[in-house]
C-alpha cells in the first residue's frame, strides 16, 4: 500500500531496477545527445543539504530490517550504500564522511569520487568488500540476492530498509537508517525537516493558482528504446499532486509505468509533460520529445510545455526532495 492506493510492488521494482540499470548504461556511454533544450530545467543536480551537524551515534544496536531480520550493527563508520535516496540521508545527517562506497543512483555532487560497487544494477559482491565496510545499506531493489547473501556471509551486515514511493513513506526509511547506524536522534531532526518544508511547498502550490495541470511523467531512455508513461503508484503521481498538479497517468485509471502510446497520451491529454534531464537528452531534447508518437497532440506538445528535472533527484524522496518538489511546483505553475 501507498497511503490509500492499490499499486503492483513487482511491476514497479522490475520498472525501476530498469530505470537504474538505463542510468548506469548512461553514465557508461553518454547519451544521444550532449544538449538538452534550454526550456527545460537545465539542472545538472543539487547538493543534499547538511541538517545535522555533531551527530550521536551509539553501536552496537540490532534493527529488524524490511526483510524481517534481525541485523546487529557494530560498525557505522565505513558505510556502502545501494540506494541514492539511502545516501541522501546520510549526508543529511551529517554521515557523509562514512560512504565508501555507493550504487549509480547516488550522483549527487559531492560523491563522484566515491566508489561504484554495482554494474547498471546489479552489485560486485567482490568490488564491495574490496573497500571493507563495516555495515551495507539497501532496499529491496538491491541486488542480486546471491551478491548480497555473499556480502552477509563475509560478514558484514547488510540491513535492507523500506522502499519509498511516496513522500508519505519518506520518513519510514530515514528512521529505519539513523536506526540502522545508531543514530536515532538525527534521524528525528531529519523527519521534521522534511515534514516542514514539504508542507510549505504543498501550501504555497495550494496558493498559488486554482487551475491545476494536468501533468503526465514519461520515463524515456531513447538509446534503448524506452518510453513509459507513469500512472498511479509511479512515484512521480505524488511528486506531481504536492505541487499543485493533476497526475496524468492516474487520471487516466493507468498503473505505475505503462508503455507509451499515441492512446495512451490521448487518454491523459497532459498539459505539461515531465521528464529526467538525462532522458531528454537521450531523444534529442524537447524537438526530438516532441517527435514521438502522439505526443505533438497533446495539449503539452501543442503548447511544447515540457520540464525537466535531474534524474537522481525526481523520485529519491530523500532529503533533496523538498527543494526538488517546490522547484517542480514552479515549473507546472
Amino acid at each position: 500500500m501507498i497511503g490509500s492506493r492499490h499499486v503492483d510492488a513487482r511491476g514497479r521494482r522490475a520498472v525501476l531496477a530498469l530505470m537504474v540499470g538505463l542510468a548506469g548504461l548512461l553514465v557508461a556511454t553518454g547519451c544521444a545527445s550532449s544538449t538538452a533544450d534550454p526550456t527545460t530545467s537545465g539542472s545538472a543536480g543539487t547538493a543534499v543539504p547538511t541538517i545535522v551537524t555533531n551527530p550521536e551515534s551509539t553501536l552496537p544496536t540490532t534493527v529488524t530490517d524490511a526483510t524481517g531480520s534481525e541485523v546487529t550493527v557494530k560498525d557505522a563508520s565505513r558505510i556502502v550504500v545501494l540506494n541514492g535516496g539511502i545516501a541522501e540521508t546520510l549526508v543529511s545527517m551529517g554521515l557523509g564522511d562514512r560512504i565508501v562506497g555507493r550504487d549509480v543512483s547516488t550522483d549527487f555532487p559531492g560523491v563522484a569520487d566515491v566508489p561504484l560497487v554495482t554494474n547498471g544494477h546489479d552489485v560486485s559482491a567482490e568490488g564491495l568488500l574490496a573497500l571493507t565496510p563495516t555495515v551495507v545499506l539497501g532496499d529491496a531493489r538491491s541486488g542480486p540476492p546471491e551478491a548480497l547473501a555473499a556480502v552477509r556471509q563475509s560478514g558484514v551486515p547488510v540491513v535492507i530498509v523500506p522502499e519509498v514511493w511516496s513522500l508519505q513513506e519518506a520518513t519510514a526509511r530515514v528512521t529505519a537508517i539513523a536506526d540502522a547506524v545508531g543514530a536515532p536522534a538525527a534521524g528525528t531532526q531529519v523527519n521534521a525537516y522534511l515534514n516542514d518544508e514539504i508542507a510549505k511547498t504543498r501550501s504555497a502550490a495550494e496558493g498559488r493558482s486554482q487551475t491545476q495541470p494536468t501533468v503526465a511523467f514519461l520515463y524515456v531512455r531513447g538509446t534503448a528504446a524506452v518510453y513509459l508513461l507513469g500512472g498511479e503508484g509511479s512515484g512521480a503521481d505524488d511528486m506531481i499532486e504536492a505541487a499543485g498538479g493533476i497526475d496524468a497517468g492516474t487520471k487516466a485509471n493507468l498503473e505505475n509505468f505503462t508503455p507509451l502510446t499515441p492512446e495512451a497520451l490521448a487518454a491523459a491529454a497532459p498539459d505539461v509533460i515531465l521528464v529526467m534531464d538525462k532522458g531528454l537528452e537521450s531523444v534529442g531534447g524537447v524537438s526530438g520529445l516532441i517527435a514521438l508518437p502522439g505526443i505533438a497532440q497533446t495539449p503539452a506538445g501543442r503548447d511544447q510545455r515540457i520540464v525537466s528535472l535531474p534524474d537522481g533527484e525526481l523520485l529519491s524522496f530523500g532529503p533533496r526532495t523538498p527543494g526538488t518538489l517546490a522547484r517542480l511546483a514552479e515549473l507546472i505553475g
